[in-house]
């Protein structure tokens, strides 16, 4: 197993690509803490992983508040002793999330706390039990938004990715000597129930969306999730500071 006795926090753990993520992360032999905002989501999250045959925990927190970010982390390491993997999953992406002409400032403000603090928060806590043991791989999901322009924009969503981008670089740089290494994924569209719930409502937005894609389909959680595992296992003891990008060819493709 690539992943055997590997102590991991996923937060948004009862989304789409987050419960994805706790499943098989536990099927590569990971011990897994699965955080969610509501207690029904976190522990249907773990209990789907101990349904099929792995080990999890579930704590209900908000990642943008910083007392349950602290008691995300107190909760894996009095339950497990340790954190070898923080996989920064969750997010959020409002409907209400346009231009920065015409984006409410609670929208914006809402968007930042999630994706943003929700970030910085694990990591300030997770760290320093990583610098104890002298190691740690910390996995940020960003976006592919981060990286180019968009003619039909989610600005919010847009610049808090950015954000985790630059604060990927900033904590690989800062803690791989100690053995955390920090690295990034940017996924293009997948299909998790935030992105469909969504497009499938309009038909020509999805239309436009797949007509920029190089593969013609949606990208599947499992597909960014095999990133991810990667990152997380010792396969990967030398990569830090990158940034995966998984988009089916969206970023290289001019026309």
């Amino acid at each position: 197993m690539r992943l055997e006795d590997k102590v991991t926090i996923i937060t948004g753990a009862g989304g789409g690509m987050g419960r994805t993520a706790a499943r098989m992360f536990a099927a590569e032999g990971a011990r897994v803490v699965c955080v969610d905002v509501t207690e029904e989501m976190a522990d249907s999250a773990a209990a789907d992983v101990i349904g099929a045959g792995g080990q999890a925990t579930a704590v209900a927190a908000d990642v943008s508040r910083d007392d349950q970010a602290k008691r995300m982390v107190e909760h894996a390491v009095a339950t497990y002793g340790r954190i070898d993997v923080l996989y920064n999953n969750a997010g959020i992406m409002p409907a209400a999330d346009h231009s920065v002409t015409d984006t409410d400032v609670e929208t914006w403000d809402k968007v930042m706390a999630v994706n943003v603090r929700g970030v910085y928060l694990g990591c300030k806590y997770a760290i320093p039990k990583m610098l104890e043991q002298e190691s740690g791989s910390i996995i940020n999901i960003a976006s592919f938004v981060a990286i180019l322009g968009c003619s039909v924009p989610q600005d919010a969503y847009t610049a808090s990715k950015g954000a985790v981008l630059a604060l990927t670089k900033s904590l690989a740089v800062q803690f791989a000597p100690r053995g955390v290494r920090t690295n990034s994924i940017s996924p293009g569209p997948i299909e998790t129930p935030m992105l469909m719930d969504w497009l499938v409502k309009d038909e020509e937005a999805k239309q436009l969306r797949l007509a920029r894609n190089p593969t013609g389909r949606f990208g599947k959680p499992e597909e960014i999730v095999l990133a991810a595992i990667y990152l997380a296992s010792d396969e990967s003891r030398w990569t830090n500071g990158a940034n995966l990008v998984i988009d089916g060819g969206i970023t290289v493709n001019y026309f």
